[in-house]
This record gives C-alpha cells, structure tokens and sequence, in this order.
C-alpha cells in the first residue's frame, strides 16, 4: 500500500532507561509506525525509559517492549540507536546491546544511528570503513575507530563494508535521518 511503505518491516531500537533523547526515540517510533513499520523498544531492563530534552530536562517517560536479552536481531530489518549522551554512554557499556548490534553488522541488515548513538558503532568496532556523521564531538572517536571520514551533513548513507549505516547529527536532522531509514528499509 503506497501510503504505508514499510508494512511487514520491523526495527529494533536499542536503549538504555535513562537519558535517551526525547525525540531522536519518539519521533522516530511514530513516524516508522505510521509508515507501517512495526517498532520494538528494547531497553538495558524492563523499567520505564526516561527521556531526556537536551540531555539535562526530564522527558516522557516510555514503557519498553522488550529488554536485550530477549530480542532475536533476526527478527528485524534494521536497528536504530538513538542519541542522549547519557543513554550513548551506558548503551557502550552494555555487552548484550553490543552483541545485537554486531549481528547486525556482520549479517548486512541496515543501521542507523543519530548524534551520540554512534559510540555503541564506535564501540562494537564496526565504523571501520564507513563515512558518516554524528553530533560533532564525536568526530575523533570515529576517527579513531576507523572510519574513512566524518562529514558534516544533516545525513549521510554508506553501503561499504558489508551493511549499511544511515547517520544523523542531532534531533534537527529527523527528517533527512526518517527518510533514509525508509530507503535504506525498503532496498533491503
């Protein structure tokens, strides 16, 4: 159906429960829902989700649909990791999320991350390669993990080493970011 181009995909967004972006998490899940596609929150445990509105006012809070350990990665199309410092930084900590991203990667199924959600990339070491984006602090981190190049674009969308990476800078960006997400679901 032309107005719901993503029914029958299914994204897995990766956070922990607190400090997650306010709208790099809720824009995102409503806009691929109304898109058809069908949205799973997995978070570091089953408590609610504390967004965060610039990293520092609280947010809504959000009810996971899952926690790490128990999503299959190959049940979706695409991983999504939003932004929030605070939610970037435990996410890299967090060895199952690493893992879910690394299936990713090495299966070819498609991610995209905005602003600091790149550091669970930097960390699974799977930016080796790849030009992108981020929030620009992150610059030499990615650098550093091997990345070709970091630009400073709205979007940036790279096929090469095996899996493709939609990357975002900050919640400004959603619009560019959402639709690549559906180019790079609907290719896949």
């Amino acid at each position: 159906m032309a107005d719901r181009p993503l029914n029958g995909h299914r994204v897995l967004v990766l956070v922990t429960n607190y400090g997650v972006e306010q709208d790099e998490l809720l824009v995102p899940r409503k806009r691929l829902r109304e898109d058809g596609a069908d949205i799973t929150v997995a978070a570091a445990t089953a408590e609610p989700i504390q967004t965060l509105v610039g990293d520092k006012d609280l947010g809504e809070k959000v009810e996971p649909d899952a926690t790490f350990e128990v999503v299959d990665p190959m049940d979706y199309q695409l991983l999504l990791l939003p932004g929030g410092t605070l939610n970037a930084d435990q996410l890299r900590l967090e060895g199952k999320a690493l893992a879910l991203v690394k299936a990713f990667a090495s299966s070819g199924r498609p991610i995209a991350a905005i602003c600091h959600g790149l550091w669970a990339l930097v960390e699974a070491d799977v930016v080796r390669g790849k030009t992108l984006t981020s929030y620009p602090s992150l610059r030499t981190d990615i650098r550093n993990a091997g990345a070709t190049s970091w630009v400073d674009e709205s979007v940036v969308s790279d096929a090469e080493g095996g899996y493709t990476l939609v990357s975002s800078r900050t919640p400004d960006d959603l619009d560019d970011f959402l639709d690549a997400i559906n180019k790079a679901l609907v290719g896949s």
